[in-house]
């Protein structure tokens, strides 16, 4: 009995929330406005513009450095995981948004592993982050640590 009535709660609190969100996007559609997630989502990415809550735009370059290819993940102005020949580097325009420009946005590209020149060692490749032009963070050796920075 106790399991009836716990799972008929859950099914009528589904009904009621979502019975909740309805509506009010048709209206403003058919007036013709836009909700502000619509009107940000049209914005190109690392556009550079300033919207408003966010602070100053940098210009950001994650790169990884060897020979042949290694899987890298990163996040930057979105994230990614994937297979890519080296040297391998990607650049965005990106401001840190909202509670970002008090803790920071974490820029981070982790390389995968190569083979070592001159060795049939596999090692991990090294990776580097600059700023406006400054290098912030690079791997001082084969240890495979991540790059990473946090940018106000």
């Amino acid at each position: 009995m106790r399991k009836t009535l716990t799972a008929t709660a859950f099914v009528l609190a589904a009904t009621v929330l979502t019975g909740c969100g309805g509506g009010g996007d048709k209206d403003d559609k058919a007036a013709g406005k836009e909700s502000p997630a619509a009107q940000q989502s049209e914005k190109p990415k690392g556009s550079g513009e300033r919207i408003k809550g966010e602070g100053t735009p940098h210009e950001v370059t994650i790169e990884v450095l060897g020979e042949g290819e290694a899987n890298v993940m990163w996040t930057l102005d979105d994230s990614g995981f994937e297979k890519v020949p080296l040297p391998w580097k990607l650049t965005a325009t990106i401001a840190a948004r909202g509670a970002e420009q008090k803790v920071g946005r974490l820029v981070i590209v982790t390389p995968g592993t190569i083979m070592k020149p001159g060795a049939a060692k596999l090692v991990a490749a090294r990776c580097s982050i600059t700023v406006d032009g400054k290098v912030v963070a690079e791997s001082a050796d084969d240890s495979g640590k991540p790059c990473k920075y946090l940018l106000k």
